[in-house]
């Protein structure tokens, strides 16, 4: 069985130059600053605690993961939209803060049996505030093993950024072969 192929919308040498240099230069960032925040990480946190709000609607549970759910949805929702639109830069960028921001995911869930991280809440007090995946790995019985959980959701992520930028290069060669055999 093959999978339908999109007609990607062409991207320019320059375009996909400047771009490979930007997520060059970021991804060498991120490896270099691991244990530190970063402008991305800026962007995800809001959108954490929007979760938190918004899926607390649905029950204690559901609240409890929202924040990631959302953190992870929206960026996912985003490069699926672009994909639609066959928008290879937006798809690309928008892969890369989905997997970025699950580099931050593995961080917190890390952090759960550190507790180092400054815990940042909507609607509660700072004391009544809760370390999320605390909660959830007590739940599930795993607190234990947060740290090689999170190590292992941080390979995953590092692995799906590179696989981005990947599929990018790969993607610009098969336009510029596809280019050179129609000419």
């Amino acid at each position: 069985m093959r999978l339908p192929e999109l007609d990607w919308q062409p991207v320019s040498r320059v375009q996909f130059i400047g771009w490979s240099v930007f997520y060059a230069l970021l991804l060498f960032y991120l490896a270099t600053n691991f244990t530190e925040l970063t402008l991305l990480d800026n962007v995800h946190l809001p959108i954490h605690e929007t979760g938190q709000l918004l899926f607390g609607w649905f029950g204690d549970t559901l609240g409890l993961w929202g924040g990631t759910l959302l953190q992870l949805i929206v960026p996912a929702l985003l490069a699926v939209s672009f994909a639609v639109r066959r928008d290879l830069l937006g798809t690309t960028f928008c892969s890369l803060a989905f997997f970025h921001s699950l580099t931050g995911v593995a961080t917190y869930m890390i952090d759960a049996l550190r507790l180092e991280l400054p815990l940042v809440t909507v609607g509660a007090i700072a004391d009544e505030s809760m370390h999320d995946w605390v909660n959830i790995f007590t739940r599930l019985g795993v607190l234990p093993h947060a740290i090689q959980i999170g190590n292992t959701v941080r390979v995953l992520a590092w692995i799906g950024m590179l696989g981005a930028v990947a599929w990018f290069s790969w993607r610009y060669f098969l336009q510029t072969q596809s280019h050179a055999a129609t000419t």
